[in-house]
């Protein structure tokens, strides 16, 4: 099973972000969502953000994500 989960834009060069998953950065393509902009919260499936989300929704979906891994 994939899943996609929220990460926070810290830099963007071209067609390609650094993104934050909570301290792990990694590099990912906005090949798929070129509005993106530093600072923003994405979807990241498979090494591309595939939309843009709220903090507030990257934050709600995060914590569940949390929840899941303790049980």
């Amino acid at each position: 099973m994939c899943v996609a989960v929220p990460a926070k834009i810290v830099s963007i060069s071209g067609e390609e972000a650094i993104v934050d998953f909570g301290g792990l950065y990694r590099t990912i393509s906005l090949l798929f969502t070129p509005e993106a902009q530093v600072e923003d919260y994405v979807i990241v499936h498979a090494g591309y953000a595939i939309s843009l989300m709220t903090e507030e929704e990257a934050v709600e979906t995060i914590t569940l994500l949390d929840k899941l891994e303790q049980k």
